[in-house]
């Protein structure tokens, strides 16, 4: 993927060293210092053994350079290598290792708390995201989206929503492997959800991933580790609708 430059932002791959430890600095500072409850890291870092396989992507300041939003990328070329992922750790995922086409697992997305409200940061990231998806000839994205906190019924609106209406294919469906799980599709199964408040409560990647047609588990797992509730997030790219396709292909260009 070629650097992307919108506004005052620009987004490229991590190119050293230097900028994967700037990554894991800004991840430690949103998933460790920010949240209550997250375990402290050595060095002030959030690194672990997925970092080396993975592509990182930095969105930067134009001017100055300063780090405000990263993600990482693993690139799978079919389902069956499902199992290298970060969210097979937690999810039973034979389903999907079926799945023949080209597959990017998304994580470790997190913006600066200082740039939180910044719309602009994450039109870039999903414009990277698309430029990656045409060059590379991605078919599924997918990922862990957290809900932060392990309070389940903070979120009782969002996961009725979720629950309602942006539940998996059931061909494609994860199962349950972590041993804490909030099943929130079959507590949940006669909620009605109040659209405000659960669109006010997703996170704002998961809403992004719901607006192009993305899908999540039925289950949330309850991640102590990280003091964070997550689904499982997937988005076909073929099924994205033909005018949110052009505006990210806009966004990429």
């Amino acid at each position: 993927m070629r650097a992307l430059s919108k506004g005052r932002f620009t987004a490229r791959f991590a190119e050293s060293a230097v900028d994967l430890r700037r990554a894991q600095e800004l991840r430690h500072r949103v998933f460790i210092e920010a949240r209550t409850g997250a375990a402290p890291r050595p060095e002030g870092r959030d690194a672990d053994g997925f970092d080396g396989d993975c592509r990182h992507v930095l969105i930067e300041e134009a001017a100055g350079g300063r780090l405000v939003c990263c993600f990482r990328l693993l690139p799978l070329a079919h389902g069956a290598e499902i199992g290298r992922s970060y969210a097979a750790q937690f999810y039973e995922l034979s389903a999907l290792a079926r799945y023949r086409g080209r597959m990017v697992e998304m994580g470790r997305f997190c913006i600066d708390p200082d740039h939180a409200g910044d719309p602009d940061i994450l039109r870039l990231a999903w414009g990277a995201m698309a430029r990656l998806v045409d060059e590379e000839g991605v078919q599924m994205l997918f990922g862990c989206s957290s809900f932060e906190g392990t309070e389940a019924e903070r979120y009782r609106d969002a996961f009725a929503l979720l629950k309602k209406n942006h539940l998996a294919p059931r061909r494609w469906l994860p199962r349950v492997k972590a041993p804490r799980v909030f099943p929130f599709a079959r507590r949940l199964r006669d909620a009605r959800p109040d659209p405000r408040r659960a669109f006010l409560t997703l996170p704002p990647l998961l809403r992004g991933y719901l607006a192009l047609g993305g899908w999540v588990s039925d289950h949330a797992v309850v991640d102590t580790d990280l003091n964070t509730l997550h689904v499982f997030t997937a988005l076909e790219i073929a099924a994205i609708p033909p005018a949110r396709a052009r505006s990210l292909r806009a966004a990429a260009a």
